[in-house]
């Protein structure tokens, strides 16, 4: 059911507060929740049943659960007895995460990697020992939002460059000089693919440190899964490949891929190492067999792309706007957040379940629902999927939307060009 917002209740709370708080509080609370969604929440709507089709999760190759996956767990916690709960930089000796460590490391084609707490927290740690006052950092404007708060968290100066446009990156690197060049190679919210290869190229001709987050594409993309820096042959040229381990690998972990001398900087001065505690050995021996799993069975790869090019070619053909995708990830933009609110409610109804995007994760005026393509569904689960989209679109006023006309407008200068 949808969560509804209980206004007199709230507001009894909110007038409890400071006014700093409450002025913010205000905004969401009432002019958000209660005005531009209506009263309805924009991210709890119907719970998925056994029959739901679920395009929420981001276990890509659906493996999380895995039996081999759940027994390297349970084997792992009845002869473990010697955990010790504390941060990773004061781990000695071998140990399960320095193994699995050294193990990714050669999976990616590094000389070392960095087991962190999630991806989030690599990308703050990683850009808050590389960072500095005064130093530039040119990010995508699509980036992971754990690059920016990493920036904040330098004390650095974003230099943002719009969405895979080179141009305006040489622009900015001519403006203000040798940096931090940081992208994904997957972008979250609408499934488009870095042009790593250019992106290398121009920061190596300004002489920049080069950040990839891989948190969409390690697992999913590349020999055996290993990413796509790996795929381009750019491992000697990028100096550190990112990613979050609650994708592909559908654990709780992050990863930094890096040069050896780095780790040791990073483990004594990333704060989010010294002051967060490190992984538990049980979780470590799942993601060591998950990686197992990844590199042996690459039918699953193959199983999302098919699934992923089903079901974008089939949004095409009915007219959403599905150009920026190319991988996995597949996004209906609907536009503003009360749009969007009406295609999910449209979707759940007949028990198909996206996530929603909306801000910060989107401008605010471009919020969307994400379809996560993943390895374990059925052709005709996502032929049902496109009977959904096929049958909701004037219902959701889905040749209104500014994605849709976006589409409609590069048409017609494509067939005036031709």
């Amino acid at each position: 059911m949808n969560i509804r917002l209980n206004e007199v209740s709230i507001q009894k709370k909110i007038d409890q507060m400071p006014d700093f708080l409450k002025r913010r509080m205000d905004d969401f609370f009432i002019e958000r929740w209660g005005k531009l969604w209506g009263g309805k929440h924009i991210l709890r709507g119907r719970l998925p049943d056994k029959d739901s089709i679920q395009l929420l999760s981001n276990d890509y190759l659906s493996i999380a659960g895995h039996e081999e996956i759940v027994k390297a767990q349970v084997e792992c916690l009845l002869g473990d007895t010697q955990s010790v709960l504390m941060s990773g930089s004061f781990l000695r000796g071998d140990n399960h995460q320095r193994r699995f460590e050294r193990r990714m490391a050669d999976y990616a084609g590094y000389e070392s990697s960095i087991l962190c707490q999630s991806g989030y927290a690599a990308n703050v740690g990683l850009i808050q020992v590389l960072a500095s006052e005064g130093v530039p950092v040119y990010m995508d404007m699509n980036a992971h939002a754990s690059m920016w708060e990493g920036v904040i968290s330098a004390g650095a100066q974003v230099r943002p460059f719009r969405h895979n446009d080179l141009s305006h990156l040489r622009r900015q690197l001519n403006s203000y000089g040798q940096g931090i060049v940081c992208v994904d190679s997957v972008y979250s919210t609408m499934g488009a693919l870095c042009d790593l290869e250019g992106v290398v190229d121009l920061a190596t001709e300004f002489g920049c440190l080069i950040i990839v987050d891989e948190s969409h594409s390690l697992g999913t993309h590349g020999p055996f899964g290993a990413g796509m820096v790996r795929e381009h042959g750019l491992n000697d040229r990028v100096h550190f490949v990112t990613a979050s381990l609650a994708k592909a690998f559908s654990g709780r972990a992050g990863i930094i891929l890096c040069s050896k001398t780095f780790e040791e900087y990073f483990w004594c001065t990333a704060r989010t190492a010294i002051f967060s505690s490190c992984l538990l050995p049980y979780e470590i021996a799942g993601l060591d067999k998950t990686l197992d799993i990844i590199v042996q069975e690459g039918w699953r790869r193959e199983a999302m792309r098919m699934n992923s090019d089903f079901l974008r070619n089939g949004l095409a053909e009915l007219g959403y706007n599905v150009t920026a995708s190319e991988s996995q990830i597949i996004s209906l933009e609907a536009g503003v957040e009360s749009e969007t609110l009406r295609l999910r409610e449209a979707l759940e109804e007949r028990n198909v379940f996206g996530s929603v995007f909306c801000a910060p994760a989107t401008a605010k005026n471009r919020s969307m629902i994400r379809f996560s393509i993943n390895a374990g569904l059925t052709l005709h689960q996502v032929g049902r999927v496109l009977d959904v989209c096929a049958a909701i679109r004037d219902e959701v006023g889905m040749w209104d939307w500014p994605s849709t006309r976006r589409l409609q407008r590069g048409g017609l200068r494509q067939r005036a060009a031709g």
